[in-house]
């Protein structure tokens, strides 16, 4: 959700601002969470406190996104354990049955066997401890009893585990509020910023912006044949994904989107190689440790390409200089130079 600018570089600076203005708002409203640019301000300078509060939403956003991954995980693992606990709840109350079976034919023959009487009163774990005691069980008893004690200790672990993911899950909701805030704080700040403009500078940004992406499509277009589909370094499923993700460019950025309609950076790059039969972790910093790893000189079309000290940004490459990416609220999915972002790596799937 970053405009993605290196500091002091007016001359690229953008946003969109009459798509800006709906999509920021739509998206989170605003806040009573304000901000004001310094008195004598260009529109430069609120662009670069714009970009760098969009940076700021996109770093938290990746984090959401990893909290979303990991509260499905929780949900998934916790009810695993529930239908466990369940299954094994329902054969301890059968091996205690058999065994209260026992007990009722014993008393009817004259008596209760001294050792099931005792199991009976008492906790069996205690009892088992007690090894000496084992020489007044018949054979299959003791085997019932080790079953029961093996049954119940299982049973008490996969609840102990269900309780502790389920503290974990409720911690991780918690994290997810919180980030959410911070993202819609963000982005209502930089909408704020935006709106101190006047209608003048607000213009001028919009054609900047606007010549800025026609030469960026039109490049892309012009070497979109030779790039994607005759450039023999491409994989092809990087070659599939990025004819996908391409064929997004101008749809919307939503933070925690992942398409197919709206997308944030992580979200395009795994919805697209989706689309090649490939699945990619949902974070930017997920999707750097899978694949070969790559220099700025050995991309070829179709591979991811990361950004940041941080990795909270993720693109494909389109070929000639160029990425494909969900940039942020104000631009949406676009074309842009492969330089202008602080570069990390690149990574080749497959």
């Amino acid at each position: 959700m970053a405009s993605h600018r290196r500091p002091k570089q007016p001359s690229r600076a953008r946003v969109t601002f009459f798509g800006a203005a709906a999509t920021a708002a739509a998206t989170v409203g605003m806040t009573a969470q304000s901000a004001s640019a310094d008195p004598g301000s260009t529109k430069e300078e609120v662009q670069e406190e714009v970009d760098r509060l969009y940076e700021e939403a996109e770093a938290i956003t990746e984090e959401y996104n990893g909290a979303r991954e990991r509260e499905e995980e929780l949900e998934s693992e916790i009810e695993e354990l529930q239908d466990s606990a369940a299954r094994g709840q329902e054969e301890l109350n059968e091996l205690r049955a058999n065994l209260g079976a026992v007990a009722t034919a014993q008393y009817r023959t004259g008596g209760i066997d001294p050792s099931v009487q005792l199991f009976l009163a008492s906790d069996p774990d205690a009892y088992l401890d007690q090894a000496s005691r084992l020489s007044q069980v018949s054979g299959r008893q003791a085997e019932t009893l080790r079953l029961i004690e093996n049954v119940q200790r299982d049973l008490d672990q996969r609840r102990d585990e269900a309780t502790d993911r389920l503290a974990e899950l409720e911690e991780v909701r918690s994290d997810l509020s919180e980030q959410k805030d911070e993202i819609q704080g963000r982005l209502s700040e930089a909408q704020a910023l935006l709106n101190q403009l006047t209608e003048e500078e607000r213009a001028a940004l919009a054609a900047e912006e606007a010549a800025r992406q026609a030469e960026a499509q039109e490049r892309a277009n012009r070497d979109s044949g030779r790039t994607v589909i005759t450039d023999g370094t491409s994989s092809s499923y990087g070659a599939a994904a990025l004819n996908a993700a391409a064929s997004k460019v101008g749809s919307p950025y939503v933070w925690g989107a992942t398409g197919p309609n709206s997308f944030d950076c992580s979200g395009l790059t795994s919805w697209a190689y989706a689309q090649a039969g490939v699945s990619l972790p949902r974070t930017s910093q997920s999707q750097a440790t899978i694949g070969t790893r790559l220099s700025m000189n050995e991309l070829a079309p179709g591979d991811l390409v990361f950004y940041y000290d941080d990795l909270h940004h993720v693109g494909l490459y389109a070929g000639n200089g160029q990425i494909v990416h969900a940039a942020n609220p104000a631009d949406g999915v676009e074309y842009l130079g492969v330089d202008v972002m602080p570069f990390m790596f690149g990574v080749r799937v497959g």
